[in-house]
């Protein structure tokens, strides 16, 4: 979009020029820096005779649409529409496609924080029939890493209270320097000074806030982690930074994640097996590098070329 580009790195520009020319032929390294910044690396190995942690078959999500006096359902808006997966400890499951395809839904639904029809399985048991009550034991193991780093932290509350939170309600018989202690070695294995718990959000940079984010789902040792675009909001090089950061948690604590997004450069580096989704359906399923290196569905070589700058001959199926 732009003509002319400035760099800015603590407050100073530090180089300028026409876009052409800054993108082409960069001179400040860390306008180098930036231009190359973006995931790398492979995502784990996964033991595919791993236990199973979550699962489920036929999932649907059917929101009704009323209209009339009488407020009758004419229609549903089906955001997830029969979907079959598994999900393994030490697996990351990627699921893409374009705003409006179904992706949160899924991963809230798997969580049991919406309704919805079909079985769900955690670690081998039933839990779509489990009242609120009933799940509340699981939501220990069941844990979230919101979009926004911004907007998922209390601006009135410390580091320490908001990691800590969870700790209070789960577990209850922990003392205060029990709960310190283990905030600070959650914010040491995220990045962050552990002595930072008693400052507060605003003091800290984005990227710093999803590592906050981060320590406060890992401080309860969950076994199912639900990742909701935790890097869309991140410039490039905080990215990289961040999935390296999963990728390490994940592999000492064999996490099993459910990675939403629609950046396919860092569902690439992260994710072991992809689903494609596309109004509520699954379009395409498969292991990752077969999605990346041989996709059969139309709409998934357009997502492909969005994201990688590629050539494809249905230029039209994204706006379809």
């Amino acid at each position: 979009m732009a003509d002319r580009v400035y760099v800015m790195k603590d407050g100073e520009i530090v180089e300028s020029g026409s876009a052409q020319a800054v993108f082409d032929a960069p001179k400040h390294p860390y306008t180098k820096h930036l231009i190359e910044a973006e995931p790398k690396g492979s995502p784990p190995v996964t033991d595919l005779s791993g236990p199973v942690v979550v699962e489920t078959e036929n999932l649907k999500v059917w929101f009704p649409i009323k209209r009339g006096l009488l407020k009758r359902t004419v229609d549903y808006v089906k955001a997830v529409d029969g979907l079959t997966m598994k999900l393994r400890a030490g697996e990351t499951l990627g699921v893409v496609g374009e705003s409006g395809s179904g992706k949160t839904t899924l991963g809230l639904a798997l969580l049991r924080l919406i309704s919805s029809e079909g079985p769900i399985a955690y670690v081998g048991n039933r839990i779509d029939g489990y009242t609120n009550k009933q799940m509340r034991p699981l939501r220990k193991d069941m844990q979230v890493v919101f979009q926004d780093p911004y907007g998922s932290l209390s601006p009135r509350l410390t580091v320490g209270q908001i990691i800590e939170e969870g700790m209070l309600i789960q577990q209850p018989d922990l003392d205060e320097d029990a709960r310190r202690a283990r905030v600070g070695a959650e914010l040491k294995e995220a990045g962050l000074d552990p002595n930072a718990q008693d400052r507060y959000p605003h003091e800290f940079s984005g990227g710093q806030r999803q590592r906050i984010a981060i320590a406060r789902a890992m401080v309860l040792e969950p076994k199912f982690v639900m990742l909701d675009e935790p890097t869309s909001a991140l410039d490039m090089s905080v990215q990289a930074q961040i999935v390296d950061l999963l990728r390490n948690l994940q592999n000492k604590r064999q996490l099993a994640y459910l990675f939403i997004s629609h950046d396919l450069k860092v569902v690439r580096a992260l994710c072991n097996y992809v689903i494609v989704m596309r109004n509520g359906k699954v379009v395409e399923e498969g292991p990752a590098r077969e999605i990346f290196d041989n996709p059969k569905q139309d709409y998934t070589k357009a997502l492909l070329a969005a994201a990688f700058d590629m050539k494809v001959a249905h230029r039209g199926v994204l706006a379809s």
